[in-house]
């Protein structure tokens, strides 16, 4: 085994034998690498992906692209089982780059655009990545700067590669030349995925060959997906929602044709839907209901839309009932994780069910089971902590052996800290979380990464970070700050910049301050969050700040 493979393979945790040999039986795994999804569709001429810039691919052109990629990469010295660390906008070049790793046998570390120094340099340096790639600047962001620092930070970063204008790096590589990708195994990482985080930094999150082509497959069939299928990826395209649930893998394993936006806003993206004709599309409920209301006025014909996945955070019945009678029985509720667990409301469901609940597990061999606090299952309809275990659901974090103690159970269940009730049907309903994390748009954001952030800033003694209920973003972050003696709070804009200074994702900047003089406490010493939240509820914070 190449040195580089040994080292993927070190700090992965694999499924237990006899669960393995279970699925390998019940052929949930076809032992073929990622990436033959892409070459299985090479001879053909259907359109393949598609972008904001007007680049279009067929699928042939696309496998070509994709293999002028890998041996460019191969090139640089770069070996199979090393990490790249990737982070590139919605756009036919995230597509072709990321098959390209893959065909090279290497291992994409996918972040996101919104991710900064402090969450890039720590996954690279988590995954023991030997390559960062990126764009030049976008956005008013110049990812050149961060890829500067990031090789200061992380000595492990040989190589940076950039989309667009290099600078002072490299562009992204291809060659033209034979090609033969080398061997992988596919119970190892094909990617790893980033963690929404309920505790820190994100931690990495190990998908491999066989599991994530299962995860692909699955729920293409769930979405009934064909080659006429036309996919709008409006959200961040490293996501795992737009990108195997069933998203790109699954539009590719379809032979359907995938779009790529940056700019998910319904003025925009409603005429990226007419133009294309796009069938089926994943957005949060922040995003969905904006999309219900601009039906009133935005002209585009978005008609041929015959499926919105909606997920990230709990779509309300409300909401799913409005966005129903707007655009038409189009809804399907998505309840998942990274980490493996996918849930779906299913095409055939009675609508009321697809309203009130947040759909059922998308394999028959998802484990799942609701236990209470001392870890006894609940009777059906009691809430409890959905606790689950199957093919494509991970047995650890990727070298995290500390967070693996806390977050797995003795016989490899995954305690996802979200609080379920199970509906006759079999259905969940999502009822809440244990872990303290804050869902804003969408996005999963650990409280005390931001609080370890804030702490730093000389003005601020104590603090807390905690979620409110926001009815567009689903929760805001408000930060409670006590001032150190002699200070002033510090205000909204001014702890913003402090935190974007340090660099920290955008969509973790708080959206409220709120000062005390001192952090409500439990008989136990600790802040006390619950009271917290109740108390700001009661009154007004700092004007909120949307992003």
């Amino acid at each position: 085994m190449p040195s580089s493979t040994r080292a993927l393979a070190t700090g992965f945790v694999p499924h237990r034998s006899d669960l393995a040999e279970q699925y390998r039986s019940a052929r949930l795994f076809d032992d073929r690498p990622l990436w033959t999804t892409l070459a299985d569709r090479a001879d053909s001429d259907a359109r393949a992906v598609s972008d904001d810039d007007g680049r279009s691919l067929t699928y042939r052109e696309f496998a070509a692209a994709a293999d002028r990629r890998a041996a460019g990469f191969a090139a640089t010295g770069l070996e199979s089982g090393d990490r790249v660390v990737l982070q590139l906008h919605n756009s036919v070049e995230f597509a072709v780059t990321f098959f390209g790793l893959l065909r090279a046998g290497l291992v994409p570390v996918m972040t996101l655009p919104a991710h900064r120094i402090s969450e890039i340099a720590h996954l690279a340096a988590g995954s023991g990545a030997r390559a960062y790639v990126c764009d030049d600047a976008r956005g008013g962001f110049d990812f050149r700067d961060l890829a500067a620092e990031l090789r200061s930070r992380v000595p492990d970063i040989e190589h940076v590669f950039v989309n667009g204008e290099p600078g002072a790096f490299a562009p992204l590589p291809a060659a033209d030349v034979a090609w033969t990708p080398p061997t992988v195994d596919p119970d190892l990482p094909a990617i790893f995925l980033v963690s929404g985080g309920t505790t820190g930094l994100p931690k990495l999150i190990a998908r491999t060959h066989n599991d994530y082509a299962f995860n692909a497959r699955t729920s293409a069939e769930i979405a009934r997906l064909t080659a006429d299928d036309v996919y709008l990826a409006a959200l961040p395209a490293a996501h795992n929602f737009p990108l195997c649930c069933p998203g790109l893998l699954g539009m590719i394993g379809a032979g359907g044709h995938t779009v790529f936006t940056r700019n998910p806003s319904p003025d925009a993206a409603f005429d990226v839907i007419e133009k294309h004709r796009v069938t089926v599309t994943a957005l949060v409920p922040a995003l969905a209901q904006l999309w219900c209301a601009a039906t009133e006025w935005e002209p585009a014909d978005i008609s041929s839309l015959r499926l919105l996945q909606v997920g990230g955070a709990k779509l309300s019945s409300p909401d799913a009932a409005a966005i129903d009678t707007a655009m038409g029985p189009v809804v399907q509720q998505v309840f998942g994780m990274a980490e493996g667990l996918i849930c779906y409301t299913r095409l055939d469901d009675d609508r009321d069910l697809v309203h009130v609940s947040q759909g059922a597990p998308m394999s028959g061999f998802d484990e799942v089971r609701i236990v209470d606090e001392d870890g006894r299952e609940v009777a059906d309809g009691d809430e409890g902590e959905l606790q689950v275990r199957g093919p494509y659901t991970i047995r650890g974090y990727y070298r995290a052996p500390e967070h693996n103690a806390r977050s797995f159970t003795a016989d490899g269940f995954y305690a996802s800290g979200d609080l379920v009730r199970r509906l006759p049907s079999g259905h969940l309903s999502v009822t809440g979380r244990i872990k303290d994390t804050i869902v804003r748009a969408g996005e999963n954001v650990a409280a005390d990464d931001v609080e370890e952030h804030l702490l730093a800033h000389p003005a601020i003694a104590h603090t807390a970070v905690v979620g409110l209920p926001d009815d567009a973003l689903g929760e805001l972050i408000c930060a409670v700050v006590v001032p150190g003696r002699d200070a002033d709070a510090p205000s909204l804009p001014d702890i913003r910049s402090f935190l974007a200074d340090r660099g920290l994702a955008s969509f973790k900047l708080p959206d409220r301050v709120h000062a005390l003089g001192s952090l409500p406490v439990t008989s136990v010493g600790k802040i006390d969050k619950a009271s917290l939240r109740t108390s700001l509820a009661q009154q007004k914070c700092a004007a909120p700040t949307r992003m």
